[in-house]
């Protein structure tokens, strides 16, 4: 496991690190919502702190938590919902994020999770707790210097415009539903800049073609990444990369960074040994093909019991240890800019 010795120089520039997204950053939202897209029970959290599960999709800790600890603030960003913490906690740290939701608001109503309009009402709600706590001056410095981050999107294509046939692909081709999302991106990050946010990371796609679910799926060519989701992550990301640019002169003050994981991540897929793992194709959980939420169930005889040789916790999310590389990889590659 690679180690993350926490950079204290970064901490006093840093008081807190603000999460925006869907299940690749929530650490427990959905546990306290009405949806099934939930992963609040074994085995999800065998190697938390405690051996418990808390909701994140993961057999551990996720990126996020790895970012806090690496610059000194908590080794855990918790999840705003969730009613065993409060502004004490939350004033260095929080996420609004929820699994299963997306850019597009159709793609939160599949399951009945957050819509990003929602988790930006919560972060309304957060700012007037934090001035309550922290008094007036010092709540705008700390929402001046914190660290925003955005981690969202894959769900608008994998569980809504190629799920429903009649849905979103009915009335958009590919390209011009990802100009949509790009648009509601755009709008959720000046919303955020006109709030006080002031350092921005938007994040891209990973290969979700690469996906143990999707490879799985992908009948007659053995298992193979499914080239043409790959290729709409890597368009996507473009798209988002312009944006970033752009609204980078746009918006006065402000630090915003394209945060691209897509080539980290395909380079752990395309030689998994070089980063310690045996298994990049299937998850650790169950048959490590189909299974994620509910499916990956703690009694599957077929789980496996080292998931740091794993690439794949469950057929949708990293493991712990991918998450702690994909981390300490953003660190060096993102952070940078906010210093």
């Amino acid at each position: 496991m690679i180690t993350m010795s926490p950079d204290v120089t970064l901490a006093g520039k840093i008081p807190a690190i603000i999460v925006f997204g869907d299940s690749s950053v929530d650490a427990g939202n959905n546990n306290y919502i009405p949806t099934v897209a939930r992963s609040n029970f074994e085995p999800y959290g065998r190697d938390f702190v405690g051996g418990k599960p808390t909701g994140r999709f993961c057999n551990g800790k996720i990126a996020t938590d790895f970012m806090s600890e690496a610059i000194g603030l908590k080794p855990i960003i918790p999840a705003y919902l969730d009613p065993s913490y409060n502004i004490t906690d939350f004033a260095t740290g929080v996420t609004f994020a929820s699994a299963a939701t997306g850019y597009d608001n159709a793609t939160s109503d599949v399951l009945s999770v957050l819509p990003l309009w929602k988790q930006l009402e919560y972060y309304k709600e957060y700012q007037t707790k934090l001035k309550a706590y922290q008094g007036s001056d010092r709540a705008t410095e700390t929402i001046e210097n914190s660290l925003y981050l955005i981690s969202i999107g894959t769900n608008d294509f994998i569980e809504n415009y190629f799920a429903f046939p009649g849905g979103r692909s009915s009335q958009y081709s590919v390209d011009r539903y990802q100009d949509f999302l790009a648009g509601i991106a755009r709008d959720f990050v000046k919303k955020l800049h006109g709030l006080g946010a002031r350092k921005i990371s938007l994040g891209g796609l990973v290969p979700m073609g690469c996906m143990p679910l999707e490879r799985a799926t992908n009948f007659g060519t053995g298992g193979e990444c499914v080239g043409r989701f790959n290729d709409i992550a890597v368009q996507f990301n473009g798209k988002l990369e312009k944006l970033v640019t752009r609204l980078s002169k746009e918006l006065p003050g402000s630090i915003l960074v394209f945060s691209n994981p897509y080539e980290p991540f395909m380079k752990i897929i395309k030689n998994p040994s070089s980063f310690g793992f045996d298994v990049a194709a299937a998850a650790c959980c169950a048959t490590g093909m189909f299974e994620m939420g509910y499916s990956c169930q703690r009694n599957n005889p077929f789980t496996c019991t080292n998931a740091d040789k794993y690439v794949f916790w469950d057929s949708f999310h990293p493991t712990q240890k991918t998450h702690q590389i994909m981390a300490n990889f953003l660190m060096n590659s993102t952070f940078s800019h906010f210093l």
